[in-house]
C-alpha cells in the first residue's frame, strides 16, 4: 500500500493497480512502464516536480513520450519561469523517490498542471507511488483529486 493508493481509496474513485518488474537500469521510468504494461506511451503520464520563479514547487504531468515545456508549465501555474526541481527537494516535498513520484498522496499538496492530452483518454496511467507500480484512473478523477489545471504542457 502506498499513500497514492490510500488517497485513491479514500476518495472512492474507480482505479486499477498495475505492477511490473522494475529494471534498475531503465533510462526512462515512464517509457519503461508503458513497455512493460504493453501500453501506448502517450497514455502513461510522468509526474515531474518543478521549481517556480517564486521559490515554490509544483507538479507537471505529461505523457511519458513527451518532454515538459517549462514555459508552458510556468504559464499554466501563473509563474514567469519554471525549472526542474532538485531531486532532493522533489523527494522531500512529495515523500516519494524519483521514478516513483505519484501525483496522488504527496506529503504536501503542490500546485498541479496536467497536459491536456490526458483528457483524450477514458483512463490514463500515473505512478502509484513506487517504481514498478502504476495506477490507472480517469483523468477527470486525477484533476479532481489534485486540483490540477489542464493545459498544453508537452513538447514532442
Amino acid at each position: 500500500m502506498t499513500p497514492a493508493i490510500t488517497a485513491a481509496r479514500r476518495a472512492r474513485i474507480t482505479f486499477a493497480v498495475h505492477e511490473y518488474e522494475h529494471d534498475a537500469n531503465a533510462r526512462s521510468f515512464g517509457l519503461e512502464a508503458a513497455e512493460k504494461l504493453g501500453l501506448d506511451p502517450a497514455r502513461v503520464f510522468k509526474t515531474l516536480i518543478v521549481a517556480l520563479d517564486g521559490g515554490g514547487l509544483a507538479v507537471g504531468i505529461v505523457p511519458s513520450s513527451a518532454q515538459l515545456d517549462m514555459k508552458q508549465v510556468a504559464r499554466a501555474l501563473g509563474a514567469k519561469k519554471a525549472a526542474m526541481a532538485p531531486r532532493e527537494a522533489a523527494e522531500r516535498a512529495t515523500g516519494y523517490v524519483m521514478g516513483g513520484i505519484s501525483p496522488l498522496g504527496q506529503k504536501k499538496r503542490l500546485p498541479t498542471a496536467l497536459d491536456e492530452t490526458a483528457l483524450d483518454y477514458p483512463t490514463i496511467y500515473v505512478s502509484g507511488g513506487r517504481r514498478g507500480l502504476d495506477l490507472e484512473l480517469a483523468p477527470a478523477d486525477l484533476v479532481a483529486l489534485t486540483g490540477a489545471v489542464s493545459a498544453a504542457l508537452a513538447t514532442r
